[in-house]
């Protein structure tokens, strides 16, 4: 008997049901939070940095799905390599071989980063964190790792314990016996370490939430102060890796800085296919696999799977051969000083920052009476919702896909695919503009919305 299936048909059918299946299936609060910031949009197809509606509509995307779409989506060489690894119908998954596409992405990762021998490929984030955790608990015999106020490292158990947001965890609890230090302070950092029982600090070069960069020097006093206490330095590279900021990884930009270990993923799916690495010294790994008894210690069912191995090394391929890192120091650059000569120009602006194509714009307290009683009425309600008043109007009038960056900030996150040009840097510039302009002229949809959000935010209390 055959069975047929039909995506297209099927699609067809029912794709006009998505809200409502999410709604009764899948979390109910998601399309409820998308219908009421006007978020709802219906997009039929997607291609580099844009997307498209029913009606044509092209829509700019700053978002790159959280920072997985650094080659933009459906890259026309990510794509081929896919079709060919099906094509090839290779003997996959047996646990019983070694094929030879995870050591050939092994290989290529590592290129990047010479000071590291060995690879473990899970599929997410998340689980590149968890291994990193488990490795260094392992190799230095020690229950503790530290983290950075604010950080965010993950959400399953192990990563939610490093995780400097409270929001995350709260209602989680017992979690792991790890503790925050604020980022950049080597003081606080050393007072744990005499504590004698640290196994590792974890920190993002720029951290996602409000795209905090470490301090200039932090990363490598931290190492030197890791290392005179036998505690390892885990660099979390999820977001920042693979070119983001302008570097191959963050930590590239502080010279003399080398991680233990290095955790990777995002980017390296090409969008397609979920992936995570956890790079590290090779006397890391062969602690934890010191025997054949251990070969299995840690492992992932789908980790190395060729698909996800075959998008890993096409992604670095693109990278390589299209300059993808220079193009994301250059436009980031580009983007970023544009931004920032608007400080001058709207009191609403606070700042601009970051590197490469990851950028932070924060807004602040203004100085004019009017504006100022309008903010403070919004941070009465609930911080965060003025960022929101920016990013609504910036895909609903400009059609740019934004996100604030964290719950409570008053900050948007600009991480689009590293793909962006020139032409894509003016369409953002002119329509951040057009909303701050309204926002500063005192009256207009803007504001009206926002008291639509105060109603909304007090409403949830």
């Amino acid at each position: 008997m055959t069975t047929e299936f039909d995506l297209g048909a099927l699609l067809a059918e029912r794709g006009a049901e998505r809200y409502e299946l999410h709604a009764k299936y899948l979390n109910h609060q998601l399309p409820r939070m998308l219908h009421t910031i006007g978020f709802d949009k219906v997009y039929e197809r997607a291609e580099g940095a844009h997307f498209w509606d029913a009606d044509g509509n092209d829509y700019l995307d700053m978002l790159a799905g959280f920072g997985v779409m650094g080659l933009g989506r459906h890259h026309p060489v990510v794509r081929k390599a896919l079709h060919d690894v099906l094509d090839a119908r290779l003997a996959d998954l047996t646990r019983f071989d070694c094929q030879p596409l995870p050591g050939l992405l092994a290989e290529r990762l590592l290129a990047h980063s010479p000071h590291l021998d060995r690879v473990f490929f899970g599929n997410s984030g998340t689980e590149s964190v968890e291994t990193a955790l488990k490795f260094a608990r392992f190799a230095t015999g020690r229950p503790r790792v530290l983290f950075c106020d604010h950080a965010f490292h993950g959400l399953t158990t192990g990563s939610l314990s490093v995780n400097g947001e409270n929001g995350f965890r709260d209602g989680f609890a017992p979690l792991l016996p790890d503790t925050a230090v604020p980022l950049g302070d080597l003081d606080a950092l050393a007072r744990e370490l005499k504590k004698g029982d640290v196994a590792a600090l974890i920190v993002e070069p720029i951290q996602g939430k409000g795209v905090h960069e470490a301090p200039p020097g932090y990363l490598r006093a931290a190492q030197e102060l890791l290392h005179r206490h036998k505690a390892l330095l885990i660099a979390d590279e999820v977001q920042t890796g693979l070119g983001r900021t302008g570097d191959f990884y963050a930590y590239q930009h502080e010279e003399g800085v080398e991680p233990d270990l290095v955790c990777v993923a995002k980017a390296l799916s090409g969008g397609y296919v979920p992936v995570g690495a956890t790079l590290g010294k090779d006397w890391i790994f062969k602690k934890v696999y010191s025997s054949m008894d251990r070969v299995l210690v840690h492992s992932a069912s789908f980790g190395a799977n060729a698909q996800a191995m075959a998008a890993g090394l096409a992604v670095l391929a693109v990278m390589e051969n299209d300059q993808i890192v220079a193009n994301s120091r250059a436009v980031g650059e580009q983007l970023k000083s544009r931004l920032a000569a608007l400080t001058g120009k709207y009191e609403l602006l606070a700042d601009v920052r970051g590197r490469g194509l990851m950028i932070g714009i924060e807004f602040g307290r203004p100085s004019s009476l009017k504006l100022r009683s309008r903010w403070t009425m919004l941070q009465a309600a609930r911080k965060g919702l003025f960022a929101q008043m920016v990013v609504v109007p910036l895909l609903q009038r400009h059609r740019i896909l934004t996100q604030v960056s964290g719950d409570h900030l008053e900050v948007i996150k600009l991480i689009p695919p590293l793909i962006v040009d020139e032409a894509d840097v003016d369409r953002f510039v002119d329509a951040f503009t057009d909303v701050m302009d309204d926002a500063h002229s005192g009256g207009g949809l803007m504001w009206d919305f926002g008291k639509t959000l105060i109603k909304q935010a007090v409403a949830n209390r």
